[in-house]
């Protein structure tokens, strides 16, 4: 859905607005923020000429590389980043701050921006510029990030859990195993893409140093959470060998079946392969009682090889 806000200082408070005339009535130096979601390139040009700036189109933004996610100049800083969906797909937002407004770039509805919006509000004081903004924006996902690496590893002690014995360790567990570390993956891989922006934007001398402290304590937060990864994954390699035992068990145990009802029944079979040979000269061939002392010696066979195997334990 197209949504485009506006939010600024005024009468010592902040103010939002959704109509394009604000950038008409308000002063600029009293913009903070100008959120685009999903705009027109009508609205995109509009802004460009007001602020002087250029706002990048989605193409542009993802082909981007990750080295080259970062730039800055004598009165701006430019900023690509990524940032996870419930869905687990990535949405690549441009951040820009110039003379102090931040303007953000998306096409997808994002709960960190709503959630910084009632911050925002809640206390206004603690956002004076843009770059206070946007360290917020970085905090904020930087929390959904905490609660997504909590909530897989919540799925993995579930998973977990429910492998106890040989049954339970199939294909449809390695699956849940292979998916779990997919999505762990790019938990990992979008945690590193906040801790290069933030790592960037901490050497800028355009962020104000307040922002600049809690940047500090942002990107301590996030390789607290590289731990947190690392953990699941560790969790996930145990449980992935501890399956595949299991898988290995239960298939030596079928094997060990097969193998056991064929030597079982290899004896009775030569008797039976013996005493079907059509030769003319063959003693029990005219015996009253040859057919029984077949029947009887395959039994036998199959009873020594069974007490055999007790003896040995093998059954």
């Amino acid at each position: 859905m197209s949504e485009f806000r506006f939010f600024y200082h005024e009468d010592n408070r902040i103010k939002m607005s959704r109509s394009m005339d604000t950038i008409k009535t308000v002063p600029i130096e009293m913009f903070l923020w100008i959120d685009l979601n999903d705009v027109t390139l009508e609205v995109e040009s509009e802004l460009e000429q007001f602020l002087k700036i250029y706002i990048q189109e989605e193409e542009e933004m993802e082909e981007i590389e990750i080295s080259s996610r970062y730039m800055e100049t004598s009165d701006s800083i430019v900023l690509n980043s990524s940032f996870l969906l419930d869905s687990f797909e990535e949405e690549t937002i441009s951040f820009i701050v110039k003379n102090g407004i931040l303007v953000s770039v998306r096409s997808q509805y994002l709960r960190s921006f709503n959630e910084t919006v009632k911050k925002i509000f809640a206390n206004p004081r603690n956002y004076q510029t843009g770059y206070h903004i946007l360290v917020d924006l970085l905090e904020t996902r930087v929390d959904y990030d905490a609660d997504m690496i909590e909530d897989m590893t919540r799925k993995i002690t579930i998973l977990s859990n429910k492998i106890k014995t040989e049954d339970d360790a199939d294909e449809d567990a390695m699956i849940d195993i292979k998916n779990l570390q997919e999505k762990t993956m790019i938990i990992r891989e979008n945690i590193v893409d906040k801790q290069r922006v933030c790592s960037n934007m901490l050497k800028s001398e355009l962020l104000p140093i307040d922002a600049r402290n809690k940047l500090s304590i942002i990107i301590k937060d996030i390789n607290s959470l590289f731990e947190h990864t690392r953990f699941g994954f560790d969790r996930l390699e145990y449980l992935q060998d501890a399956v595949l035992g299991l898988i290995n068990i239960q298939q030596n145990r079928i094997i060990k079946i097969f193998t056991i009802v064929t030597v079982i029944f290899m004896p009775p079979t030569l008797v039976a392969s013996i005493y079907g040979m059509n030769f003319d000269v063959m003693p029990e061939l005219h015996f009253k009682y040859g057919y029984l002392m077949a029947i009887a010696a395959m039994i036998l066979c199959v009873a020594g090889i069974l007490l055999l195997f007790k003896r040995k334990k093998w059954l």
